[in-house]
């Protein structure tokens, strides 16, 4: 990864879902759409993620909630893409999938981190690296390659504040994907929230309970803030 609203009466509701809509909809009329390619995790994966998330909140309010605008996820490439050429990928995607079975792999969490953006953190569980993990990655790489931009702008992610919660940052993460995150470099893990980094270095400090669980699904999603999976544009076709 980087380096790294809700309720009043029913007409303020119906408003803010219209300013969502629009917003959204504005990203995705831009040439550039920032994408996470990931694979989903089993119900084993997103009760450690809740269960994290949960106490992060507790620690800091202003973070955000794992949910339907934030999926728990393995990010197994970020891009950016020009959006004309979306429905090249998702079609690339799926003949990539259809060369493999990750429903049946067996993948360790073992540890938390964090990426520091002081005085909080952006936390996640880590995931231990496979074989079958570089591979996907590599061959999501070279189908996605023809489809790419060098970079793009606050505008090519989805955003409720019109880009000023995008992080410098996450621009030149995405960007850079590849070669600082691929690989050799890849890092999986699942984002679990924002914390103090006391808060955070207490968690990293704790022992770790280790445990496995499998992808249950993969998707495309158009980045937001922190590197979220914000919103789902495509659900890719796994082999059983």
């Amino acid at each position: 990864m980087m380096k790294h609203s809700k309720i009043m009466a029913a007409l303020g509701i119906s408003f803010a879902f219209v300013l969502n809509y629009v917003d959204a909809s504005k990203a995705q009329q831009n040439p550039v759409t920032a994408i996470d390619i990931a694979l989903e995790p089993d119900a084993t994966m997103l009760q450690h993620a809740q269960a994290d998330n949960a106490r992060l909140l507790k620690n800091f309010p202003k973070g955000f909630a794992l949910d339907a605008t934030h999926n728990p996820h393995v990010t197994m490439l970020q891009q950016f893409v020009r959006t004309a050429d979306l429905e090249k990928v998702y079609t690339a995607l799926d003949k990539v999938f259809a060369t493999e079975k990750p429903t049946s792999w067996k993948l360790k969490a073992f540890k938390y981190y964090y990426i520091p953006v002081p005085p909080v953190g952006l936390a996640g569980i880590v995931v231990e690296p496979t074989e079958d993990l570089l591979r996907l990655q590599q061959k999501i790489i070279d189908a996605v390659t023809p489809y790419t931009e060098k970079t793009g702008t606050p505008a090519a992610f989805m955003s409720t504040e019109d880009g000023k919660d995008i992080q410098g940052s996450l621009l030149d993460y995405v960007a850079d994907f590849v070669t600082i995150a691929a690989g050799k470099k890849f890092n999986p893990h699942v984002t679990i929230g924002v914390g103090t980094e006391t808060y955070l270095n207490d968690m990293l400090a704790a022992p770790f309970d280790a445990f496995t669980f499998s992808p249950a699904g993969a998707s495309v999603y158009q980045l937001g803030s922190f590197g979220t999976a914000r919103k789902e544009l495509k659900a890719l076709v796994l082999t059983p």
